[in-house]
């Protein structure tokens, strides 16, 4: 698999995990994730796109020339739907900027926080003594990201300090700068957690190092 974080960005949010754990006590883990599922009707939605543009281009152009022989025009119409509909698949597959087109946005948001439950579980995020374990994922192909706190931080991460932390990493998502929305998203936490509650500890319970994965 391609790295998605150079060595450099790697170095500095293990750097910056492990000083906002000493100041938070929260145990936090990143993950960067290619995509949250192959999405197998993208291709066949820019097919029927392709065919149905083709075939409407092939309909004016018969109007415009009506002297072709109808089976020639019938031949045309065919031939062009399905090489249209067959190179916008292959646009699809090729690049994720032009497949995204045809991602239901709602969909997306399903799939991205099934794979960070499900890695949530199989990292053993929830493995701390206070529960203080903390996902924080993103989602390259979807440009979505999800944070999902263990129990023990509920009282100190409310829905609207997780929104808000969501909405300041994403500009930087969307502009492709990974790292840097995991630096920002770091710094929210940062500031939302505030200081560490008196008596907690602040022994490093789980791997500082970035979950890096293909995905489905």
């Amino acid at each position: 698999m391609k790295q998605i974080l150079t060595d450099q960005e790697r170095i500095q949010l293990d750097q910056h995990v492990a000083e906002v754990e000493k100041r938070t006590g929260a145990q936090i883990v990143l993950a960067v994730i290619e995509r949250s599922d192959c999405y197998a009707e993208l291709p066949w939605k820019a097919f029927a796109l392709g065919a149905a543009v083709a075939g409407l281009g092939a309909a004016l152009l018969d109007l415009l020339l009506p002297g072709w022989p109808a089976s020639f025009a019938a031949l045309f119409a065919v031939v062009s739907m399905l090489a249209a509909g067959a190179a916008c698949a292959l646009l699809c597959i090729a690049l994720p900027q032009f497949a995204r087109f045809f991602l239901d946005a709602h969909r997306a948001e399903m799939e991205v926080r099934q794979y960070a439950e499900s890695l949530f579980l199989s990292r053993e995020v929830f493995a701390t003594r206070g529960r203080t374990g903390l996902l924080l994922l993103v989602s390259m192909f979807e440009r979505q990201v999800v944070l999902l706190p263990d129990t023990g931080l509920g009282k100190r991460l409310s829905r609207e300090a997780l929104q808000d932390i969501v909405a300041r990493m994403t500009p930087e998502l969307a502009a492709g700068q990974v790292g840097l929305a995991l630096e920002k998203g770091l710094a929210e936490l940062e500031q939302h957690l505030a200081a560490t509650p008196t008596g907690e500890s602040l022994k490093n319970e789980l791997p500082n190092s970035i979950i890096e994965e293909k995905g489905s």
